[in-house]
């Protein structure tokens, strides 16, 4: 249930119980680096990058379904989080803002995106400022429902098993906390207040969001050199 919290599904958790914060939960798997260009790269092309930024930045599917043209900065390689996008039975899909005032961030992507992320702007996206970055296959907001079948076949092509899309998340935020950074710094990644979550992965100082997107960009070398470099233009 705090899982289909935080992916927008439902808007409070109904089965918190008084004393009940001890409890442990089975911790979900996270993908290393060659697996996420495999589901990135067994998706349609339209949700390559979507694949890649989820797994690379951290963002949530909601995050990610509501990003604007002009919330994505090539040259400063930031993601700017201002809105998401959410599902409800009685309201069906609505964009509003984050739940809490840490859920407005903006966050560094790895260089290595960088050219991946400007052809699907020219390929796919909606044109304008205010134009979604990311759509469904026919040109609407992109729904879970309609996404998670795509999913569903990405994982029987690539073998990778029970993976859900929030262990996309769950892989940022680890790469994240592997390149040392602080408690601080990862709760500002992830958009918590709180540093419970952010202590799931490491202890975390502002400062070092493109030194994380560094850090996530070497291990991307490391398993494909020849696309890295021509991106950088060496």
């Amino acid at each position: 249930m705090n899982t289909a919290v935080d992916d927008e599904l439902i808007q409070r958790n109904p089965c918190r119980i008084k004393g009940a914060g001890a409890a442990r939960t089975a911790e979900r798997p996270f993908l290393d680096v060659s697996e996420v260009f495999q589901l990135a790269d067994a998706v349609p092309s339209r949700f390559r990058v979507f694949i890649l930024l989820a797994a690379f930045t951290g963002l949530c599917f909601g995050e990610l379904a509501a990003l604007q043209h002009h919330d994505i900065n090539l040259e400063r390689r930031t993601v700017a989080v201002r809105r998401v996008l959410a599902e409800t039975r009685t309201d069906g899909i609505l964009l509003k803002t984050p739940k809490s005032a840490a859920g407005l961030r903006t966050v560094a992507f790895p260089a290595s995106l960088t050219e991946d992320l400007a052809a699907h702007l020219d390929l796919y996206a909606e044109p304008g400022r205010t134009g979604l970055v990311f759509t469904g296959a026919r040109g609407g907001r992109l729904r879970r429902n309609n996404f998670r079948r795509l999913w569903l076949r990405a994982l029987e092509t690539t073998g990778l098993g029970d993976v859900h899309f929030h262990d996309l998340r769950h892989t940022g935020n680890t790469l994240a906390a592997t390149s040392g950074a602080t408690t601080r710094e990862l709760m500002q990644r992830m958009g918590h207040s709180s540093v419970r979550a952010a202590l799931i992965y490491q202890h975390l100082v502002n400062g070092r969001d493109h030194a994380i997107a560094a850090h996530v960009d070497e291990q991307i070398r490391k398993v494909r050199p020849a696309e890295s470099d021509e991106a950088s233009g060496t």
